[in-house]
């Protein structure tokens, strides 16, 4: 049961990553959940890399404050929102953390008030929200939860038990009311990555232990500490401070090290002390490094010591920043592309794309990727190509973000990155750019061909794991147990009279021989049209058609 009536910052960091551990500890389940069964379902895996970026901005320093933990959350969630299901979430903490503005302490009505926010903040982000997704699972708990809270406002243990059963319930309807999860028997993944999060909470608030839930599939994976100086937006505390501290002395316990943690919180920020009695690893911003290694010296022997100054470094990157203008004024255009796979890395960059940016299908790019590839380019107008209906929405994200001027085209694909690239003309005016690369890239039709990961049915269609798989606009059409039949029969869904060109991308597991022959029987078929075979070297996908 939940005693506590009010929620200050350091009890709210603990439910963050308490949240965030139980989705980490489910992420393939999660990832599992993916309506189809090609082997880069990746929603869990997408909300665990952002709630990373969350939980590592808000342990950077101790904030006791409700307010100023959620704003933490908010922007280290914002930037590091991987797919649509991640930017989601992050504005369902953006939208929290507006909510608690000024509030030292967090009421049960105050948490309420701001689930509603932040689920109000993500419909808006989406421009055409769709229901039986994470935005009504989010939703719905808001009004459910307003309602408790508005009827028993100093009870979080009744909130919670609000917010779970309803999470719980809402989730289940989600089947019905998306046919594509029904047919494949699934809730929706993200609605499910939530209620961890939800889940995780309320362990904290009732004194359980991650462990000790009934969920969880165990991945084992870890999210490695990044220290980023030149994503801070100013420099308090001057020198960057690491070391390892080894050999605690006798009697030196779990306390201590807590004090130790405190005692460097009063003396910076960014502060980072983890690891066990055998080993500790300290991390912390300081005008006063001495101090902070007097305090580790307090408790053991100190190895792999390193103290950077990062007003230096700042000082020197500015330098070099002002003499590149100076030397190299922007130019009027610039591009940006996502792309897995070196074939098609090479492709892009050989027309012309200034930055690319590794990432797809497998790994989504976070908003913070993109918005730094958009930065890097020296160009007052700067296209961008996502290549991926899933890394749309963190491309606008990004584009907001900028101070350039930026323009998303919304490919879904490389394919159709590579058509819009060959649409650009530098002597056109922007607007009249992007809508010529937007139509030359809606004209290319693609087939992809990849494997099935388990056994399911879709559209009368039986496949078992193991199958090779054709996919036409996203959707599975055909199945074989070899690439050669999937791929000629997922000719005839999408050429017609009127195309001229097809172009066979093969991937990292596909041998060039066999592309090329391929490619040959392809020409057999369609003697009207020019075929021509290049080496995309994308992972997981033996092939890539592309028709124009």
């Amino acid at each position: 049961m939940i005693q506590v009536q009010s929620i200050d910052g350091l009890l709210l960091r603990e439910m963050l990553l308490a949240g965030a551990a139980l989705l980490e500890k489910n992420r393939e389940a999660v990832d599992a959940l993916n309506v189809f069964p090609v082997p880069d379902g990746d929603t869990g895996t997408n909300m665990s890399l952002t709630m990373a970026s969350a939980t590592r901005e808000l342990t950077q320093k101790e904030y006791t404050r409700a307010d100023k933990a959620a704003e933490a959350m908010a922007k280290g969630a914002l930037r590091g929102a991987r797919g649509n299901s991640g930017v989601i979430t992050s504005q369902l903490y953006r939208g929290f953390a507006r909510a608690l503005e000024g509030l030292e302490t967090i009421t049960p009505v105050d948490f309420a008030r701001a689930l509603k926010s932040g689920a109000d903040t993500a419909y808006k982000a989406v421009m055409k929200p769709k229901e039986g997704t994470i935005l009504t699972v989010a939703r719905v708990i808001a009004e459910d939860a307003m309602k408790q809270a508005q009827a028993t406002p100093d009870d979080y243990d009744a909130l919670f038990n609000v917010i779970l059963t309803t999470g719980e319930s809402i989730l289940k309807r989600t089947t019905e009311m998306l046919p594509v999860l029904k047919q494949a028997g699934v809730v929706d993944a993200g609605g499910q990555g939530l209620l961890l999060l939800y889940t995780g909470y309320a362990a904290v608030l009732r004194g359980e232990t991650i462990d000790a839930l009934p969920v969880g599939l165990e991945s084992g994976a870890e999210v490695e500490f990044v220290d980023d100086h030149d994503a801070m937006e100013e420099i308090t505390f001057a020198y960057c401070t690491e070391f390892l501290i080894q050999y605690l002395k006798a009697g030196v316990n779990d306390n201590d090290i807590d004090v130790f943690r405190r005692r460097l919180n009063r003396i910076g920020d960014c502060v980072l002390v983890v690891g066990d009695l055998e080993l500790v690893k300290v991390h912390v911003h300081t005008n006063d490094p001495g101090k902070a290694l007097q305090y580790g010296l307090e408790l053991g022997e100190l190895v792999n010591l390193k103290i950077e100054n990062m007003v230096e470094q700042r000082r020197e990157n500015l330098r070099k920043k002002a003499e590149q203008a100076k030397n190299d004024p922007p130019k009027p255009y610039g591009m940006v592309s996502v792309s897995l796979g070196e074939g098609f890395s090479n492709i892009l960059r050989d027309l012309q794309v200034d930055a690319v940016v590794e990432g797809g299908q497998t790994m989504n790019p976070s908003i913070e990727d993109l918005q730094k590839a958009i930065d890097s380019v020296n160009a007052e107008t700067v296209f961008v190509f996502p290549n991926n209906g899933n890394i749309i929405l963190a491309a606008q994200q990004a584009a907001q973000l900028s101070e350039k001027e930026v323009m998303v085209i919304p490919t879904k694909n490389v394919a159709m990155g590579i058509a819009a690239a060959v649409a650009f003309q530098p002597e056109l005016p922007a607007q009249e750019n992007a809508q010529r690369m937007e139509e030359a890239a809606q004209r290319v039709r693609t087939g992809t061909i990849t494997y099935a990961v388990r056994d399911s049915e879709f559209e009368n269609m039986h496949i078992s794991e193991g199958d090779i798989i054709g996919l036409h606009n996203g959707a599975v059409t055909v199945k074989s147990d070899n690439t050669r039949d999937v791929a000629l029969t997922l000719m005839k869904d999408i050429v017609t009279e009127d195309d001229g060109l097809i172009t066979v991308y093969y991937g990292a597991d596909t041998k060039e021989e066999d592309a090329q022959a391929l490619a040959a029987e392809i020409e057999e078929m369609y003697p009207d049209c020019d075929v021509e075979v290049h080496s995309g070297g994308q992972p997981l996908y033996y092939y890539l058609i592309s028709v124009e």
